[in-house]
């Protein structure tokens, strides 16, 4: 999987035009620098408390967009127990950039359901991921 590290994890603000009737969420463009290519885009819904994690990716580059509510993600470097937040959504409108190899698991956090998008590097492939229990990273979550 090579060497990654959490401070390789972007963070792009994006762009929220008002328009009378419903805003415009930008999410991705194929000229933006942390492109890396297109292989499939879906939404995922979290309930407000719930947790799903931890999974990893060994190949996949995920783009991850908050147009719903608030999610915190949380990424997870082996050796040495780091950690490193970022919560994003309706509140903190960015694009989260995460290379394969970090594992990360994720809490909705206001807004009833949330809803993720990911914008995947490749299409989904169950042998590139790799997935752990809930409880088999000693992270604290949050009682919401």
């Amino acid at each position: 999987m090579g060497s990654v590290t959490l401070s390789d994890i972007g963070v792009t603000p994006l762009q929220r035009i008002a328009v009378i009737g419903g805003d415009v969420l930008h999410a991705l463009k194929s000229t933006d620098s942390d492109f890396h290519g297109f292989g499939e885009a879906y939404f995922s819904t979290i309930a407000t408390g719930a947790i799903k994690g931890w999974k990893r990716h060994g190949r996949m580059t995920m783009n991850l967009i908050v147009p719903v509510g608030m999610v915190k993600f949380v990424f997870y470097q082996e050796g040495g127990s780091l950690f490193r937040e970022e919560t994003i959504g309706i509140e903190r409108y960015v694009r989260l950039t995460v290379p394969a190899g970090i594992w990360f698991g994720f809490q909705g956090i206001a807004g009833g359901e949330s809803m993720v998008l990911n914008i995947a590097s490749i299409p989904h492939d169950p042998d590139e991921v790799e997935r752990l229990p809930i409880t088999a990273i000693a992270y604290q979550w949050n009682n919401i």
